[in-house]
């Protein structure tokens, strides 16, 4: 018989960075056209089947503007595991990637957590350079880094199934 676990997964990052449309596509196979701001913190459950391991996927939204950080310490009570997300398109929403680290850190200093890059089908736009990011990714030991795209469904289920394999072998599940 499987056996079964609750996971909680965050997802973290500047407003505007596709956060909430990511988990649409993720939960119920869609691209959410004109999704509503996040206020404080919305949650959408999945389950997932990996190496025989059944998992409920807890996935929490974060809201990204920083009038509703305040909201979000207690909530990370508990996470096994996080996606740091930005913008490709969108330099600007890199500046705020350590104030996201550091939250989604504060109840486990080793959380892993998976740097997503969003909005990958928007290719002729994309202005953040690959070296950069590779900083970033090694300067805040994220897992892994991933480019995505909500809109076309690139790479959304590989990044829920790499985290949540890393998340398996780490707490041996």
């Amino acid at each position: 018989m499987p056996r079964k676990f609750i996971l909680k997964i965050l997802t973290a990052g500047d407003g505007g960075v596709g956060k909430t449309t990511l988990l649409h596509r993720y939960v119920d196979g869609v691209f959410m056209t004109g999704t509503h701001m996040t206020i404080g913190v919305e949650f959408f459950l999945k389950e997932i089947d990996i190496d025989e391991v059944d998992c409920t996927l807890q996935l929490w939204d974060f809201g990204g503007q920083a009038q509703f950080r305040f909201l979000l310490n207690s909530y990370v009570l508990g996470a096994k595991g996080a996606f740091v997300m930005f913008d490709l398109t969108r330099m600007i929403t890199l500046s705020q990637i350590e104030n996201w680290v550091d939250l989604c850190r504060s109840d486990d200093p080793d959380i892993p957590m998976l740097f997503l890059g969003t909005k990958y089908d928007l290719k002729d736009k994309i202005s953040v350079d690959d070296n950069y990011i590779l900083e970033v990714k090694e300067k805040y030991n994220f897992i892994d880094f991933i480019k995505v795209s909500s809109k076309t469904g690139e790479n959304v289920d590989k990044a829920f199934e790499l985290l949540t394999k890393y998340i398996i072998d780490r707490y041996n599940y």
